[in-house]
């Protein structure tokens, strides 16, 4: 059995008051690196993760990379083949003259308040943009055709201020325009209204992103994929492979995914506190991983009940690919250092 774990997030995370106040337990994490053979390279800023999977499941770009008909099938669609975009609601605030996004970690939306939304946008702009709120926090547009636009991933924006990450292309500005009027159109409404006066954050605007057509992968490079990210699951869906939600822990993974194949579990617990800069909740998730995952998993590939071990860890700057196997581990004079040494 060959363990693939995708970790977006790895950044050392810094507030307005500096870097985290102690430094993480991982010991575990530290001798992965210090034994396994490693590959640096420079990390996609725009797309976080999102190239990553695409290119290893073998689906082009387009003008865009195509994530909304991969989410939305696993969200239970029918993304057929039509052209399809996330229009997923944000919250937008000013911040030193900037405008500054927060996605669905940090508010939620009720199923009827996403409907109820949906439906003002449709009445707004009648067969020239139709939303689907799949998912309350999700929605999706069905277009004509795909815009040559290129487009940020939304979890790659959200934390920070949109200006560096707004479309690009020959149908930018079009789409540009199509989001400030969708803004104007939630400032008002009153489910925002209703929400400011409970105390919750308005669902000001919405983000753009990942148009394109469901073409079938050209690999299947995992047998099963674990993951609570759509697209991810979306990808293996469409190649074939098992896709399911993620397990608790490594001794479930490796329990229910069997003795051999090629899996791949996403975790993505470093991911919101390293966009939403919270150094000391960033460590706190790191240690959790160490004990339910990187500890466990080093114990198995010690005991021969993974044959390989392989952690992706993505970072805004740089990424760090780490393969380890059971004879790798006997290189003891490869010593460990810090985690702080290795993230981006």
């Amino acid at each position: 059995m060959h363990c693939h774990l995708l970790i977006p997030g790895f950044d050392w995370p810094q507030d307005e008051h500096g870097a985290p106040s102690r430094s993480p337990a991982s010991e575990a994490l530290e001798t992965l690196i210090a034994r396994g053979r490693r590959t640096e390279a420079v990390a996609d800023t725009d797309m976080g993760t999102t190239r990553w999977l695409f290119e290893r499941f073998g689906v082009e770009r387009t003008h865009d990379w195509p994530a909304a008909p991969y989410s939305l099938l696993a969200d239970g669609g029918s993304p057929g083949s039509d052209a399809w975009m996330r229009v997923d609601p944000v919250h937008l605030s000013i911040e030193r003259n900037r405008l500054m996004l927060a996605d669905c970690t940090r508010f939620r939306i009720s199923d009827v308040e996403a409907g109820t939304l949906a439906r003002a946008i449709n009445e707004h702009f009648g067969d020239s943009l139709v939303v689907h709120p799949q998912h309350p926090h999700r929605w999706y547009a069905r277009l004509p055709s795909c815009p040559e636009i290129e487009t940020t991933a939304l979890a790659a924006v959200r934390g920070g201020a949109i200006e560096p990450w707004l479309a690009q292309g020959p149908d930018a500005m079009h789409w540009r325009a199509v989001a400030n009027e969708l803004q104007m159109l939630l400032h008002d409404h009153p489910v925002n209204l209703a929400r400011e006066q409970r105390g919750e954050l308005p669902v000001n605007s919405v983000w753009l992103w990942g148009a394109g057509r469901l073409q079938r992968p050209s690999s299947r490079p995992f047998q099963c994929v674990a993951a609570s990210d759509p697209l991810v699951r979306g990808l293996a869906q469409a190649s074939g492979a098992q896709a399911r939600e993620p397990c608790a822990n490594a001794q479930t993974w490796v329990r229910e995914t069997g003795p051999v194949g090629v899996s791949l579990s996403v975790l993505d617990a470093l991911a919101e506190p390293s966009d939403y800069a919270q150094p000391d909740e960033w460590v706190g998730a790191l240690e959790h991983l160490e004990h339910d995952w990187f500890a466990p998993l080093l114990a198995a590939l010690k005991r021969g009940e993974i044959g390989m071990l392989t952690a992706h860890l993505i970072g805004r700057k740089r990424a760090l690919h780490v393969e380890l196997t059971r004879s790798d581990l006997r290189r003891f004079w490869r010593r460990r250092q810090p985690v702080a040494a290795w993230v981006a």
